[in-house]
């Protein structure tokens, strides 16, 4: 469930909990109203903590080596963004 899924989730029991009287005798729409905005609230809250930012990692590596032929020292640099 997305952001806008969540927030059409709470809008609609919003709706059904405060603006819409109770013209089913079957269903109690202020419950059902509630019931809507719990769940948008529980799948904004999951959406925030799974898809929110996470810390960005970066690596760096230097190796350093002696070149056999011209006896030189090379030195060679890697810098990678680390993803999960």
């Amino acid at each position: 469930m997305g952001i806008g899924a969540s927030l059409v989730l709470i809008a609609l029991g919003a709706i059904l909990a405060f603006a819409v009287g109770n013209a089913v005798s079957f269903v109690n729409l202020v419950v059902i109203g509630y019931i809507l905005m719990v769940v948008g609230i529980i799948g904004l809250v999951v959406t925030l903590v799974m898809f929110g930012p996470r810390r960005a990692r970066r690596v760096s590596e230097t190796r350093t080596a002696i070149d056999p032929d011209t006896g030189e020292r090379v030195t060679r640099r890697d810098t990678t963004d680390g993803t999960f």
